[in-house]
């Protein structure tokens, strides 16, 4: 049975929701699911704007089939090529055998790639260019690296939309609510939002920059992202959390401390750290464990927070390897502009604060570590109580 919403006048939401997916890329927990976004213009044209994931298809198509009430599809518009966009496409020009496609140079060799029949069906468009549709016509622009190289934006000039590809987007199943406003989004989406662009799109922050000031110059009135809530009123929230995460500025003044811990000896001492700081008025504090916590929702709060502690144990002369990892996707997703503080355990040869400081020196930009550390031989000692308050103050001084 189809599922649709009207967007506005003659514009439809033709997705569909995914509950039984785990992981979102084999990759990224996603308990409360993903909505794959696609849109359907009636004009004097019919156009199809983007498709969805194989797994939704049958739903998909279902809502097309109703959409269209008989008439043919003339265009299919491809933003954004990955399979949870594009895999539908080849289904789509198997039951639609006029349909013609729009997008770009690098989207077409990509098509071929996946193996699809294009031939014959291509209109290629590039940076600037204009299509109409009837009472419709839109403008294109490339949107490189946001977060394939090849996607763009289609905006629609008649009516103020921007079909904003994998921009805009977050996690979580939309569950019948479609817009922003009909969401708490501070309360239940902002956490997948930032989840999503941090791990999903956080790498490019100078290509999302680059379309943002791109947008600037557009009458936006409605982003129509590839995932999540469709956002028809204020636009700017989400506009300046973009501007932030992309900027790799955090959102709020407070301390991330992330901990590797094997017999509770470092957990304990972050503990008291977390203490410390929360009876000197930095109430602002989250704390995880790293073997335990999936490293996509470590990222998020890496970008959310302006301050990092990173406590833990030696393993093998090195780092204990869940937190190496963590420091790793710091590294690929390009975290900058942190201060960061190092607690270090070792019942010999203590090495990880050395290991982790030499880590976020030699591979990171932008990133400040305090030159207090606290070393624990085993376990917290009352002798080093002077050290973790000299931490404490460190941080507190270093957050004014």
């Amino acid at each position: 049975m189809y599922c649709v919403r009207n967007v506005t006048d003659n514009l439809y939401w033709v997705g569909a929701n995914e509950h039984r997916l785990a992981l979102f890329e084999n990759i990224h927990p996603i308990p409360r699911g993903v909505s794959y976004n696609s849109y359907l213009l009636l004009d004097k044209q019919t156009v199809l704007f983007d498709t969805v994931d194989w797994a939704v298809c049958r739903q998909f198509l279902e809502n097309v089939e109703h959409v269209l009430a008989g008439r043919t599809l003339d265009y299919v518009v491809i933003n954004h090529l990955e399979p949870d966009h594009g895999a539908s496409l080849e289904e789509i020009l198997i039951r639609y055998p006029k349909v013609k496609i729009i997008s770009n140079e690098k989207a077409f060799m990509m098509m071929r790639q996946f193996g699809f029949s294009i031939d014959g069906r291509i209109d290629e468009v590039k940076e600037g260019d204009t299509r109409s549709f009837g009472k419709h016509t839109v403008t294109f622009a490339a949107a490189p690296m946001v977060h394939w190289p090849e996607a763009m934006v289609t905006f629609d000039t008649t009516n103020g939309v921007l079909f904003a590809a994998d921009a805009f987007g977050s996690f979580g199943a939309l569950d019948g609510k479609l817009f922003n406003d009909e969401v708490n989004f501070d309360r239940d989406w902002i956490d997948d939002a930032r989840r999503y662009y941090t791990n999903i799109v956080g790498k490019y922050g100078p290509h999302v920059q680059a379309l943002l000031k791109k947008a600037s110059g557009l009458d936006i009135k409605m982003i129509c992202p590839l995932h999540g809530p469709v956002w028809r009123s204020d636009l700017g929230y989400f506009i300046d959390k973009y501007d932030k995460w992309s900027r790799y500025e955090p959102e709020e003044k407070g301390v991330l401390i992330v901990y590797g811990s094997m017999y509770g000896n470092t957990e304990s001492t972050a503990e008291l750290l977390a203490t410390k700081l929360v009876e000197k008025g930095i109430t602002n504090v989250s704390m995880y464990d790293v073997s335990k916590t999936h490293v996509s929702y470590l990222i998020s709060e890496t970008f959310r927070l302006s301050h990092l502690v990173l406590a833990s144990v030696t393993y093998n002369l090195g780092i204990f390897p869940p937190m190496h990892n963590y420091l790793m996707d710091m590294k690929a997703l390009n975290v900058q502009n942190r201060t960061a503080a190092i607690l270090e355990n070792g019942s010999w040869a203590c090495k990880s604060g050395t290991l982790m400081q030499e880590f976020l020196e030699s591979n990171m930009k932008k990133i400040g570590v305090l030159e207090e550390k606290v070393t624990l031989n085993s376990a917290l000692s009352t002798d080093q109580l002077p050290d973790l308050d000299a931490l404490v103050d460190s941080l507190i001084e270093s957050m004014k």
